[in-house]
């Protein structure tokens, strides 16, 4: 099968989040495509197989597999843009259809708005992860951990194990979850990191899913709707954000890592 690695939400190599790529002509069975997933050992892998007007699409962390994955899907984009399709693409997954536009080097993917609710209880896993205690907690598919500034921010160096207890802790029953830890920007509107240990990613370098619940939250607190974001990950990454209601746009550049083909399947 052919398979790609690309940097997305960056305009860099070796910056922002590397996603695997893979064009199938037919599925096989799961086993297999978490195995190349792990195999591959990237964040997320994607899957693809064209239909007629729009793509079946899969993603693959290197454990399990996920039901929303914004970097892969704008790294898909890029394959599929690069390789001669036009216009808007559409993409069949587990969280609905997903579209994505270009505009010129900039794609723009349309995701769900996730808008986080207070969570009643801090658990004392963050507080032992982070080493910090935060200004407040949210929830929506992922955690979401306020902070007073980016530079507390930048400083966190997080205790995985702790987090790994969150499961536990908070009673959930399934390790498709992450924590996002954001806070007011410097130089752009907000920042955060992502960690999602239970799902195979200590820290995600840029996350598309986070900021279906970060633009929202975002939006609401610092009164506008169109923002620029960068997850403060060693590699990092920008985004182009814009609330919509129920959607959200991303935005975000990519560029190419790898071409090459995968012997199973």
């Amino acid at each position: 099968m052919q398979y790609h690695v690309i940097d997305a939400f960056t305009d860099k190599l070796f910056g922002g989040n590397p996603a695997g790529v893979c064009l199938l002509d037919a599925w096989p069975d799961d086993e297999v495509l978490q195995s190349i997933a792990a195999e591959n050992n990237l964040s997320e892998t994607a899957f693809l197989i064209k239909r007629d007007g729009f793509y079946d699409l899969r993603w693959f962390t290197p454990t399990l597999e996920i039901d929303l994955c914004g970097h892969a899907t704008l790294a898909s984009a890029f394959v599929l843009f690069e390789g001669g399709e036009r216009d808007v693409l559409k993409f069949k997954t587990m969280s609905g259809i997903l579209s994505v536009t270009r505009e010129d080097d900039l794609l723009y993917l349309d995701f769900p708005a996730l808008p986080v609710k207070p969570c009643p209880v801090i658990y004392q896993s963050f507080e032992d992860a982070f080493d910090v205690i935060p200004t407040a907690v949210y929830k929506a598919l992922d955690f979401l951990v306020l902070l007073e500034s980016e530079e507390q921010l930048r400083g966190i160096e997080p205790d995985f194990a702790a987090l790994r207890r969150l499961k536990t802790e908070a009673g959930l029953d399934d390790d498709a979850f992450g924590t996002i830890v954001t806070a007011r920007g410097g130089d752009c509107d907000f920042v955060s990191r992502y960690f999602a240990p239970n799902g195979g990613v200590d820290e995600d370098p840029v996350t598309g899913r986070a900021h279906c619940s970060l633009i929202p939250f975002w939006s609401e607190k610092l009164g506008k709707t169109v923002m620029t974001a960068r997850q403060l990950s060693k590699r990092g990454g920008t985004l182009f954000c814009e609330y919509r209601g129920e959607r959200v746009g991303i935005g975000g550049r990519a560029v190419r890592y790898l071409r090459g083909e995968i012997a199973a399947g």
